[in-house]
């Protein structure tokens, strides 16, 4: 039987029970709201998502789900600070449509990235993280360059620990730790241009959601469609969706494949 919106509110309603929240259902947006008593701090849930995944996966979206607004409401309850956490400070890729504001009007501290994504800054909390915005930035004393720079540099740490897959000759490395920082590797410049080193093809890349990274070696015309079909499918599945674009890493610059799309791998190119 078809879960409703009425239904999946009632769920959530006992889930997300707190003496010190309160929950709303707006019923012409479609959504439920989780926010603090006292701040009015909160979460908008949109239903028809919540209830598409509880549909395909069942209660364990619905766990996945109340783990990941009861962390969100207790970080928003908290005030947290840079000073002394140099090493817990991350980029995060987010798609292009993604606010530059946080609900309350504050601006994010952000740098462009492709068309498609832009790079925010957080502060990781061990569960979660925070994106860092420029009041909080501006309370430390810390601008805006010196947050991206801490940031560019953790990357770098970051741990990377692929699994291969051949298709058609093609090679495909998967990264996903689910550390939160899976797509951020895609920053690591270093690691790009080793991995451009040693492929024989064209090096791809695909970040569809944040808890995942895919790098392809593309040697014949139907890696680019293997990698594009890859990409919707984790694009479709993701918890925080990036994109369903695929990029080809070429003079240490980023294009989506569908730009160039009349560029084809060689065959042996290291030979050429």
């Amino acid at each position: 039987m078809k879960i409703t919106s009425i239904k999946m509110k009632k769920i959530l309603e006992e889930r997300l029970k707190n003496d010190e929240w309160t929950t709303s259902f707006n019923r012409d947006k479609d959504t439920f709201r989780v926010e603090w008593k006292e701040s009015g701090k909160g979460i908008t849930i949109t239903l028809p998502n919540v209830i598409a995944k509880y549909e395909s996966r069942g209660e364990p979206a619905i766990n996945e789900l109340e783990d990941h607004v009861t962390e969100a409401l207790r970080i928003m309850n908290k005030t947290h600070s840079l000073e002394g956490k140099e090493e817990q400070i991350f980029p995060v890729i987010r798609a292009g449509s993604f606010p530059k504001k946080t609900s309350e009007g504050k601006k994010l501290i952000h740098s462009e990235h492709t068309a498609e994504t832009t790079v925010f800054y957080a502060l990781d909390l061990g569960k979660s993280y925070q994106l860092i915005d420029e009041a909080m930035a501006e309370r430390e004393g810390w601008s805006a360059e010196r947050i991206k720079e801490v940031a560019s540099f953790n990357v770098r740490s970051l741990p990377v620990e692929m699994k291969k897959d051949t298709v058609y000759d093609n090679d495909f490395y998967f990264h996903s730790t689910q550390d939160g920082y899976d797509a951020s590797r895609i920053l690591n410049e270093a690691l790009l241009e080793k991995l451009k080193a040693e492929f024989e093809g064209e090096l791809a890349i695909s970040i569809p959601h944040q808890d995942v990274i895919i790098f392809a070696d593309v040697k014949n015309p139907e890696g680019y469609d293997i990698l594009a079909q890859m990409a919707m499918k984790f694009f479709a599945e993701g918890t925080v969706p990036v994109t369903s674009l695929s990029f080809l890493y070429e003079d240490k610059t980023l294009e989506p494949i569908f730009i160039l799309a009349q560029k084809r791998p060689k065959q042996n190119r290291k030979e050429d």
